[in-house]
């Protein structure tokens, strides 16, 4: 056995962030180098528009955080983190009115009429078996399967399109609330395993609720380095590495990278770099932040329960929307995904005053104004809402990855969620965290299981990186 001490941790998102905790927790001495002067990676707050507004930099909310086997492990709690869970987890206007996704699967059924049956029969397997199912699902794949049949199951309903899954049902609600949910991969809703990430976040919703952290989701960054500092961990802000060469000696390296910055960082094996090259990354994030005079004026008003909205319509509609980026075009009326803090959260904004956080899908590094296509959507289904903008703040895709480099051409998921980078990401490999460098070791969203605030790529990363460097491997 080898005897390890010092770890050097690049990049503070929540895979690094879990990963030099899961580290500092064996005892090891690491040191965490984050390029910017705040920790968090995507997961940070801060005042984009006026005075007592506080915003989400990138993600907003949360319901694979709250759902991570590796984050429910850890005292997050004592170190400041509280979630809150809006009276509903998320509506989807409709002009026959909004399907709504409950905490309460049978509630959420209830409310699908005639497709009351079909919805527990898809949902209630998956959700009665929720902590074994994130277990084998937040990891590497293909792997040995602790649930075979378990996962089995949820593979006969993940696999198709969501175009497809979604026709099994009757009603525009049921429908439209499956392709939405799918649409978060911000990948076409016809491509096969669309519908995982529909069943995914509806089984999260039903089993751990769609929270988020009290006072932006900040609170989770600084609860998780707060852990960290505990343990003895070390914080290096503003420390930029752009080359391996560049950070101290150390007996492992776990880089919280995407390939194109890990391309940079040392010279490779031409197979190696071959296929981190080929690696493609997803579409990008048009993002607005508002600032509010007053809460969004919904037609329907079971929508102004819900923390999270999707603006988009009936699945077809849905459809054509997530095509629209991979045919290299902004969609007339795209998909927006919205959230709505402040009306569970008053922290955020001051007294009476609301903010508001949205994005639509756009080809990746778009140039495009896309704001007109996403405030009809809004203006749509919440009539009058142009009149209570105070401040906005768009962020175009350019601007997120000048803010995170790791958000390249705007890609909030760490890289296209197509089925070939299921398997490979970024490289096909039984290990793909490990790089060909001894002791060097990838653990960012651009490895298994991708994008999601759960930091499990970071955990996997580490075990694996504790475990060769304790063999000398």
């Amino acid at each position: 056995m080898t005897h390890l001490t010092r770890v050097n941790v690049v990049g503070s998102g929540p895979n690094g962030l879990a990963a030099a905790v899961l580290l500092a927790q064996a005892g090891l001495r690491v040191r965490l180098w984050e390029g910017a002067d705040t920790l968090g990676g995507s997961v940070r707050s801060g005042p984009l528009t006026l005075p007592g507004f506080t915003h989400d930099l990138g993600s907003a909310v949360h319901p694979l955080a709250v759902s991570s086997p590796f984050f429910q492990t850890l005292p997050l709690h004592a170190f400041g983190l509280r979630w809150i869970h809006p009276e509903v987890p998320l509506a989807h206007p409709l002009p026959a009115g909004a399907a709504l996704l409950h905490r309460s699967l049978e509630q959420t059924a209830e409310g699908l009429g005639a497709d009351a049956g079909l919805y527990r029969r898809l949902m209630t397997p998956l959700v009665e078996r929720w902590d074994d199912l994130m277990g084998e699902f937040l990891r590497p794949l293909p792997h040995l399967p602790k649930h075979p049949v378990l996962l089995a199951r949820f593979g006969l309903r993940a696999l198709p399109p969501v175009a497809l899954l979604a026709r099994l049902f009757q009603t525009q609600q049921a429908r439209s609330l499956l392709g939405g949910l799918a649409a978060h991969s911000a990948g076409p809703l016809t491509s096969p395993a669309s519908s995982a990430f529909a069943l995914m976040l509806g089984g999260a919703a039903h089993a751990r609720g769609w929270p988020f952290p009290q006072g932006g989701a900040q609170a989770l960054a600084d609860a998780l380095s707060g852990y960290f500092k505990f343990l003895g961990g070390e914080v290096m802000l503003s420390h930029p590495v752009r080359r391996l060469r560049e950070l101290p000696p150390a007996d492992l390296t776990l880089l919280d990278v995407g390939p194109r910055a890990l391309l940079e960082m040392a010279d490779w094996p031409e197979h190696y770099a071959r296929q981190l090259r080929r690696f493609r990354y997803g579409p990008g994030a048009f993002k607005v932040d508002y600032a509010l005079s007053g809460p969004l004026p919904w037609t329907d008003p079971l929508v102004g329960r819900a923390g999270t909205v999707h603006l988009g319509g009936k699945l077809t509609d849905l459809v054509r929307a997530e095509a629209a980026p991979g045919q290299n075009r902004v969609a007339a009326e795209p998909y927006v995904l919205l959230a709505q803090h402040t009306l569970f959260d008053a922290s955020r904004a001051p007294a009476g005053q609301h903010t508001v956080w949205a994005y639509a899908h756009v080809p990746n590094a778009s140039r495009e104004d896309a704001l007109p296509q996403l405030e009809a959507q809004i203006e749509r289904a919440a009539p009058g809402f142009s009149r209570l903008i105070l401040k906005r703040t768009v962020s175009t895709p350019g601007t997120l990855q000048a803010w995170n480099p790791n958000l390249v051409g705007g890609d909030v998921s760490g890289g296209a969620n197509n089925f070939w980078q299921l398997l490979a990401r970024p490289v096909l490999s039984a290990q793909p965290y490990r790089t060909p460098l001894r002791g060097v070791y990838l653990c960012s969203a651009s490895t298994p299981p991708g994008g999601g605030v759960h930091g499990m790529a970071g955990y996997w990363a580490a075990r694996l990186a504790l475990r060769e460097g304790q063999a000398g491997l």
